[in-house]
């Protein structure tokens, strides 16, 4: 072996590696990502969660309870109700995480102690959201002594069972969107000028956006086969509900397809070579997969991370696929979150009309 030809080589690589800017800010920027991620957004213990109280006593008792609560930093009280029926539209689509049922013969349950004296109805398609309810219930409310029933009743919805299959499946429906059709559009946008068939597309009278549509449509088809083999194995084999109009479910998602394949078009025009195109749509998975609510509660991130996931469209998306899927909500209940990925695909879109150029650079 020669060590100065060794020598040679790495001094070349570490040259090269210092003109690949976008290899080189990869290098710093994914551990540093990471580590302000799980440091300072993902947070375990859930607090803050947001809850509506319906409370059909109006007694000093019921307003007591309810100051309680709103000073336990396990809930944020967002509405005091009468209706039952409000209530749980504003569950279904996904407003709030719990709803404290107080009856109207309050004092009279706390006296005999023979029943319950409160309900507590959870979004139980979230296993994080069911471990901060009993936090909730193991609370010393005031004025109640220790008694022969629990005070608080709790009535798991949506996921009696507890099984966590019925909340991961939807999710993975979005983040395997997410992987696939930013890559796939990123890369493929890039490799025509790599192989350099942009030359060709040159001497056409094709439009940038002719170009960037004609690029992204024919993915849309990948991403519906997608789609369909995710709900197919999710219900056959781990009997995932299917709660709402399967057809809302597919609008949902082809409304999420286009807003993936945007992104990788938007990327594509940063990119120089296929492997830039790669480490760049690697950069937005990591965030977007973390601060969406698939794997870490949303409810536990602080503001500054949960601001930052309103603008990422997988946090729109499982909102959207949860809702419809085990809450049974409507697209009109949830068309706020459609809006929003409607918005956030013209807007990437036009960003990268205006960067193409049919040129060679």
């Amino acid at each position: 072996m020669n060590w100065l030809r060794l020598l040679a080589i790495i001094v070349k690589e570490l040259k090269q590696l210092r003109r690949d800017r976008l290899t080189a800010a990869m290098i710093l920027g994914i551990p540093t990502i990471q580590l302000l991620l799980f440091g300072f957004a993902i947070n375990l213990d859930v607090r803050h969660l947001s809850a509506a109280v319906v409370d059909q006593s109006g007694s000093s008792a019921s307003r007591r309870i309810i100051e309680t609560v709103a000073h336990s930093q396990v809930a944020d009280v967002l509405a005091i109700l009468r209706s039952p029926e409000a209530a749980d539209s504003a569950m279904r689509r996904g407003e709030i995480s719990m709803i404290l049922v107080i009856p109207h013969d309050l004092e009279r349950r706390l006296a005999s102690r023979e029943h319950e004296a409160l309900q507590l109805i959870v979004d139980a398609s979230d296993p994080t959201i069911q471990a901060a309810a009993r936090q909730l219930v193991a609370m010393p409310l005031p004025g109640i002594a220790e008694a022969r029933v629990p005070t608080v009743a709790v009535l798991n919805r949506y996921n009696p069972e507890r099984r966590s299959a019925i909340n991961t499946v939807p999710g993975l429906i979005g983040v395997i969107l997410t992987m696939t059709m930013t890559l796939f559009t990123a890369v493929a946008i890039v490799r025509e000028r790599e192989r350099g068939n942009i030359e060709m597309l040159i001497a056409t009278p094709v439009s940038s956006f002719e170009l960037i549509l004609g690029k992204v449509l024919p993915f849309v088809l990948i991403g519906v086969v997608q789609v369909t083999v995710v709900l197919a194995l999710g219900v056959l084999i781990f009997a995932v509900p299917i709660r709402g109009e399967l057809l809302s479910v597919y609008v949902a998602a082809l409304t999420y397809i286009v807003a993936a394949l945007s992104l990788g078009v938007f990327l594509s025009t940063f990119a120089s070579t296929q492997f830039q195109a790669m480490q760049m749509a690697f950069f937005t998975f990591l965030p977007q997969i973390l601060l969406s609510g698939f794997m870490f509660p949303f409810a536990g991130m602080p503001k500054a991370a949960q601001w930052l996931a309103e603008i990422l469209p997988l946090t729109h998306f499982i909102r959207l696929i949860r809702g419809i899927m085990l809450r049974a909500a409507s697209l009109a209940e949830l068309q706020r979150e459609l809006w929003v990925l409607l918005v956030f695909t013209a807007l990437m879109l036009t960003f990268a009309t205006v960067r193409f150029r049919k040129r060679l650079d």
